[in-house]
């Protein structure tokens, strides 16, 4: 069984969209493109770099593959980063018939969910997401991402694509790690933890006060 992990840029109200440039990702007007940049720092380049010293391939939605092919086989040997991501194997979630030309690319052009299923299910690396904005929200509605690992950044950025959309299955996390850089980056790993549980501050025996409320709350629908 292989584990699904989302690595993750986004802003403290949870946008994700064009975190590397202000070309990266104009869809829907997004205007701040390349916001992760004035923030990085050493302690964030730890924290990437062991991310990517595990084994894994990467699992990519269409357009940040095209955003990444662009990009990574152009950067040189002696980026850390880019030999790596030319060697793995690239799964890419895609509806086009264009080819797929970065070494090591695979089309997962059929249900995406019955194919990441079948990966997920096989021997082999992580399963790294990058970026794919539109892969994880399919993901997260058939509840199949198994560990998040988030670079929170000090910064709302209004409209743009969120991590987490309508049809995100709800889950309990469990915190493993984390770390704040310099520029005040939050760091933080979660895994899998089971359902939601809840619970209650309320008096054990309601007051008048609290029925009605909850009678106007069930009228209001």
């Amino acid at each position: 069984m292989r584990t699904i992990v989302a690595a993750t840029f986004l802003s403290l109200d949870g946008v994700m969209q064009a975190p590397g440039g202000p070309e990266e990702d104009p869809t829907g007007g997004f205007i701040h493109g390349g916001w992760t940049v004035p923030y990085w720092d050493a302690a964030m380049g730890e924290v990437m770099g062991k991310i990517f010293d595990r084994p894994f391939d990467l699992l990519l939605g269409r357009k940040t593959y095209e955003i990444f092919a662009a990009h990574w086989p152009y950067v040189g040997a002696d980026d850390p980063i880019g030999p790596v991501f030319n060697t793995v194997t690239k799964y890419v979630a895609t509806r086009s018939a264009a080819p797929l030309t970065w070494q090591n690319s695979v089309a997962l052009d059929g249900d995406v969910v019955a194919e990441v299923k079948k990966l997920k299910q096989g021997d082999g690396p992580l399963l790294l997401l990058q970026g794919s904005s539109d892969l994880i929200q399919t993901l997260l509605s058939a509840d199949l991402i198994d560990q998040f690992s988030l670079l929170t950044f000090p910064l709302v950025l209004g409209p743009g694509k969120r991590l987490f959309g309508k049809g995100t299955m709800p889950t309990a996390l469990k915190l493993t790690d984390t770390q704040v850089s310099t520029t005040g980056v939050v760091m933080s790993t979660y895994l899998r933890d089971g359902g939601i549980t809840t619970g209650s501050f309320q008096l054990a025996e309601p007051t008048e006060a609290e029925k009605a409320r909850r009678a106007r709350m069930a009228r209001e629908g």
